[in-house]
């Protein structure tokens, strides 16, 4: 079934990106500067908020897609993400010098997550986690990716995968207070709010519930968002209401496929100008100093 505007009233995706449309920016002016948008993380600084997201399986979109990536973010100074992949397309990611963030599956044997982490840490990756919204396939059975079975984790389990490693460790698919508290409970270093480009038909958006788990974890661990990033404003937004920085997947699969790495690397740096112009005209000197009423709401949300 379809709304008068032909558009589904289910589809997460298109309910994400009408908040995003549905949030306006109010401009600042006076005592305004050149704004900054350097983002530290675990102890290192990128030129920009906006990282890669956690893809996977990019070889449909170019040859070697998801080392071509890493290598755009490394030329950008962005933080590179990385999904599902085997060793040996980890091992060339990293090799290519890019600071990367390797994310697991819930996978059903734990002993091959563990192993998962341990060889994640010997790539010299800067973190490690899970997307725990990839526990479940829409018939409410535990999911199946690519004949890997998975399995939903306890508070426990998670936090022995956290005490496993050295590396920080992220939970990836936070899209509640509750599991934003269980995730500080569970020695998480990060959290990524998201709902996995529509999961879950008629999923909260992440900017929607955003402040709300802003304000539980209180600026103890970075949280991170993605779903829908596609343009600075996008990303500003984002930051305004909470993010510390953002994650763009599909706004660079097309500059991946046409311009391989330089692609990646030349979108990443136009987001990164959209994201300093508003910035600029905000009275925003950088990302910490983002005033969260500069936001208004309209359309009724």
């Amino acid at each position: 079934m379809k709304d008068v505007e032909g558009k589904k009233p289910w589809d997460s995706d298109q309910i994400t990106r009408d908040y995003f449309d549905s949030l306006l920016v109010e401009m600042r002016h006076i005592d305004s500067e050149i704004p900054s948008t350097k983002f530290e993380l675990y102890g290192e600084t990128f030129d920009t908020p906006i990282m890669m997201a956690a893809l996977s399986h990019l070889g449909n979109i170019r040859e070697n897609g998801m080392v071509e990536m890493a290598k755009g973010a490394l030329e950008a100074n962005a933080v590179n993400w990385v999904g599902m992949c085997d060793e040996a397309e980890l091992e060339a990611i990293t090799a290519t010098g890019a600071r990367t963030i390797s994310i697991i599956k819930p996978y059903a044997d734990n002993d091959y997550i563990f192993r998962r982490i341990e060889h994640a840490e010997r790539c010299g990756v800067m973190a490690v986690g899970m997307d725990i919204d990839h526990s479940f396939g829409s018939n409410g059975k535990y999911d199946v990716v690519l004949g890997e079975k998975m399995k939903s984790k306890t508070l426990s389990e998670l936090k022995e995968f956290i005490k496993s490693t050295k590396l920080p460790f992220i939970i990836k698919g936070v899209l509640s207070e509750q599991d934003a508290y269980k995730a500080l409970e569970a020695g998480a270093k990060g959290i990524v709010v998201s709902h996995h480009h529509g999961i879950m038909n008629y999923a909260v958006p992440p900017l929607y519930v955003l402040p709300k788990i802003a304000k539980v974890i209180n600026r103890q661990i970075p949280i991170f968002v993605d779903c829908g990033i596609i343009s600075g404003m996008d990303a500003f937004k984002a930051l305004a209401l909470g993010a510390d920085a953002v994650s763009v997947g599909r706004a660079i699969m097309e500059p991946l496929k046409k311009n391989g790495w330089e692609g990646v690397k030349n979108q990443i740096i136009k987001m990164t100008e959209e994201l300093a112009g508003v910035m600029a005209r905000t009275c925003s000197r950088d990302i910490k100093n983002i005033d969260p009423s500069v936001i208004w709401h309209r359309n009724g949300w």
